[in-house]
C-alpha cells in the first residue's frame, strides 16, 4: 500500500521522531545527553519504509520548542500520537513501522548509559510509549 503524506504530515512525523530523541537527551542529562542523542539519532537514520524516507529527507520544516523539557513534551507527545493516527489511516503496517522505529531509537538512547536506564530516562520512555499507544 502506498502512503501519501502531505508536507504537514511529514513535519509532524519528523517533530515526533526527533523530538522523542531530544526528550530522551533531556532525561539523560545526568549522564551524557550527547551520547543519548547520538544513539537515538543513529537509530532514526536506520529507519526504513515510508517513515525512513520521511526522516531521511532531513528537512528543517519543524522547530522543537526545547526551552524546557515540559515545553518540548507539550509539543512532541501529541505529535507522536498524531503520527501514529495519520499513518494508521493510510497503512496500518506503516504505523507499526513508526512505533518500532521510535521504540528502537528510545532503546538506543537508553543504552548510552551503562546498566539500567536512570529513573528519569525510564519515566520519559514510559511517557513516549504511552503517547505512541494513545492513537
Amino acid at each position: 500500500m502506498t502512503v501519501e503524506l502531505t508536507a504537514q504530515d511529514k513535519s509532524t512525523i519528523r517533530t515526533a521522531a526527533f523530538g522523542a530523541v531530544t526528550l530522551m537527551s533531556y532525561a539523560g542529562i545526568a549522564g551524557s545527553a550527547h551520547k543519548v542523542a547520538t544513539g537515538g539519532s543513529l537509530a532514526l537514520a536506520a529507519a526504513t519504509g515510508a517513515v525512513g524516507h520521511v526522516l531521511a529527507e532531513k528537512k528543517r520544516d519543524f522547530k522543537l520548542q526545547a526551552k524546557s523539557s515540559a515545553a518540548l513534551a507539550d509539543q512532541v507527545l501529541p505529535a507522536l500520537t498524531e503520527s501514529v493516527k495519520l499513518l494508521q489511516e493510510q497503512d496500518p503496517s506503516e504505523a507499526d513501522n513508526f512505533r518500532r522505529t521510535i521504540t528502537v531509537a528510545i532503546d538506543a538512547a537508553n543504552r548510552a548509559h551503562k546498566g539500567e536506564p536512570s529513573p528519569t530516562m525510564a519515566e520519559m520512555t514510559r511517557k513516549i510509549t504511552e503517547a505512541l499507544d494513545a492513537a
